[in-house]
């Protein structure tokens, strides 16, 4: 499932799906699998990547400001891990970076319990913290929205960016492609759930699956939610609606995010709403950063959406559109 209902609001992640969740004694509790996943990422193209439940990035967690939560991550990397909870304010041991003792190391085969109280409402992420620059560039990210007691919105999209140098051979100096011609699929482990489906769905295509080197910079493929143009969702609103995207930014580069047809407000970053907000048409979104942006739909039409980064709107710097573009179309 990709969208939710909260009273009036839709909330919708485009391409992908909600983490489910439990009650118990007080807790919303959460399970997380770290594991080596295949993504499409169009079709015809999908790269062997690391994840979260079956997809990069990992499904959204909704929270609401107050909440007890606990997440269980499962290892099933061939290396050790962690998850930090980007922005958030937690106690120290469930930080997820070992390197300097915040929290633990998680390793293959194990499970690891997070627990901890969710003190802030708005826009957060999650990501690895062990080898970051590995892991986070091999796809270990996500988004975490933490809901305040009442929302305004009548619809809501929630964004991740993302990057990827993807081994094709042709525009990487490489000798080949390395290529598994059979069909695309969830890795065996992944957590299964009727939230799932949809995302296993998607990836049930053939499709040339090829490596992506986390270290590199040259970067081929630039995504939104895991998918290029032409196959990200379309954003679609009503007349007359309020409208808010939430973007966040696992990635190397910084992305101007650009509407058409619209102004909007800037009305949150980093998880906490802005004393003063301001009309934009394009946000820069720096590595690391959320961004909340809001518009009213009263232009009816279908309008671009995308990064303004020319080359960021490409599949492999080739000259058809590509990369971190979608539209929002009135329905």
């Amino acid at each position: 499932m990709h969208s939710v209902r909260i009273g009036k609001t839709k909330l919708v992640a485009p391409n992908l799906t909600f983490l489910p969740y439990r009650l118990h004694n007080g807790f919303k509790q959460f399970l997380l699998v770290a594991e080596p996943v295949e993504q499409t990422l169009t079709s015809g193209v999908a790269i062997r990547a690391w994840g979260y439940n079956g997809s990069t990035p990992g499904p959204v967690i909704l929270v609401n400001q107050g909440d007890r939560v606990q997440v269980a991550l499962t290892n099933q990397l061939p290396e050790n891990t962690s998850v930090h909870w980007h922005g958030l304010i937690v106690p120290n041991e469930v930080d997820g970076v070992p390197e300097i003792g915040a929290g633990p190391m998680i390793k293959p085969g194990e499970t690891y319990v997070y627990d901890f109280e969710i003190q802030q409402c708005g826009t957060f992420m999650y990501h690895s913290h062990v080898i970051s620059a590995q892991q986070e560039m091999m796809g270990l990210g996500g988004m975490l929205i933490s809901l305040p007691a009442r929302l305004n919105t009548d619809r809501e999209y929630i964004i991740l960016l993302q990057e990827w140098a993807v081994q094709t051979g042709a525009d990487m100096g490489m000798g080949g492609m390395k290529m598994d011609t059979t069909p695309t699929s969830t890795k065996a482990g992944s957590m299964q759930s009727p939230m799932n489906e949809k995302m296993a769905g998607d990836t049930q295509v053939s499709s040339q699956v090829v490596d992506i080197n986390p270290m590199s910079m040259d970067f081929n493929y630039f995504t939104l939610n895991g998918k290029v143009f032409p196959d990200t969702e379309q954003l679609r609103v009503r007349y007359g609606e309020r409208v808010r995207i939430r973007l966040g930014n696992l990635s190397m580069n910084s992305h101007p995010m650009h509407l058409h047809g619209h102004e909007y407000r800037v009305v949150a970053s980093d998880g906490r709403n802005l004393p003063v907000e301001w009309f934009k048409n394009t946000i820069n979104v720096a590595p690391g950063e959320t961004w909340d942006i809001e518009f009213k739909a009263n232009n009816p039409g279908t309008w671009a959406f995308h990064c303004h980064k020319p080359h960021h709107t490409t599949n492999e710097h080739k000259t058809d559109m590509g990369g971190m573009f979608t539209v929002v179309k009135y329905v």
